[in-house]
């Protein structure tokens, strides 16, 4: 049949086509109640077991690595960041960028150490400004003091430096100067230090107490002070180790030898806590009035011991001629009196 008289047919015969979809098969839409809501929807799907599962293990997750980066990830950048929980539970495993005295060093915290990056992946240090300038020594690091050893004191302030400070320096420099390091901190000390034992690890076990390697060489005393004293248990063996050094004279131990006897040389080299006792009582006497100091020279020289035969000859010496300078009165003449003379 042609397209035209299909047409012309489909106008005046329409029974024949299928009827249309009725109004009542369509879905009616929902007005709502007070018990359904209007837009309803199936929450059935969010509690499933799998569903419940995989969500209790991701939160879990989720706050494990927050607490696990807060407590042993993220890195302290000053002693001001230890919280009190801290101390005593707790190391501290760091780069040694310097050390500034024979008992105390600048550390560099990297937590996690190799296995986080730090030294071929991050950066260890603040990096100073400029090309080529290297890192920062002290920015971003914690001072820490060794604890339960004193050190002979290097020359500050203008005082002079004590016997073997020099050595001792050297020493714990080539130890652990651009080592790791690990530090038990105990508490900070008034002068804004951590006070806490370190700890450098040697073939791959083996750990090696720092402060007792100093008292066995005799480069250090075990700290005296009537509080403040920290030794994480070790007192004893500090205190063992202390008393072999001295037997053996090794270091700050050592017997003067034949000159220093000489000149009267009786002891070994003072202690640390002597030498600081020593120069804070010449401070105090520096802040004391010229009339007080004056005093206390004239009635300390006869108390003054011969340590050795030269030693009292040459202070026999000198005490004569103090005797003779003070008999001497001038007279009008501009000579001296008689008694001066017989005394010549």
């Amino acid at each position: 049949m042609p397209w035209t008289d299909y047409l012309f047919w489909r106008r005046f015969n329409p029974t024949d086509d299928p009827a249309p979809p009725s109004k009542s098969a369509t879905p009616a839409k929902s007005n709502g109640t007070w018990t359904s809501p209007l837009n309803a929807r199936d929450y059935t799907h969010y509690t499933t077991p799998q569903t419940l599962i995989f969500a209790g293990i991701t939160t879990a997750s989720t706050l494990a690595l927050i607490k696990l980066y807060k407590n042993h990830l993220r890195r302290i950048p000053g002693a001001e960041y230890l919280k009190p929980g801290f101390f005593r539970r707790r190391s501290l495993y760091g780069y040694v960028t310097s050390v500034g005295d024979a008992d105390g060093l600048r550390l560099f915290h990297t937590p996690g150490g190799r296995l986080m990056g730090w030294g071929w992946w991050r950066q260890v240090g603040v990096k100073a400004k400029g090309k080529g300038r290297g890192i920062r020594k002290t920015e971003g690091t914690l001072s820490i003091r060794i604890a339960g050893i004193d050190a002979p004191e290097m020359a500050h302030f203008g005082k002079e430096e004590q016997a073997y400070s020099k050595e001792a320096f050297e020493w714990l420099r080539a130890f652990t100067e651009h080592k790791y390091v690990r530090v038990y901190p105990y508490r900070n000390d008034q002068f804004g230090r951590v006070v806490g034992s370190v700890f450098r690890r040697q073939w791959v076990v083996w750990n090696t107490d720092i402060g007792l390697q100093m008292l066995k060489r005799g480069l250090a005393t075990v700290y005296e002070a009537k509080r403040g004293a920290e030794f994480g248990g070790s007192e004893a063996l500090y205190r063992e180790t202390e008393a072999q050094a001295k037997a053996k004279g090794l270091g700050i131990w050592r017997s003067p030898g034949f000159i220093g006897k000489l000149l009267g040389q009786e002891k070994a080299v003072e202690s640390p806590r002597e030498y600081k006792t020593r120069t804070a009582q010449q401070d105090h006497g520096k802040k004391a009035s010229p009339k007080q100091v004056a005093s206390a020279v004239t009635a300390s020289k006869p108390e003054v011991s011969s340590g050795g035969w030269l030693g009292g000859l040459f202070r026999s010496d000198s005490a004569l001629l103090t005797v003779h300078s003070e008999d001497a009165a001038p007279t009008p003449n501009g000579g001296v009196s008689p008694k001066v003379k017989k005394a010549k």
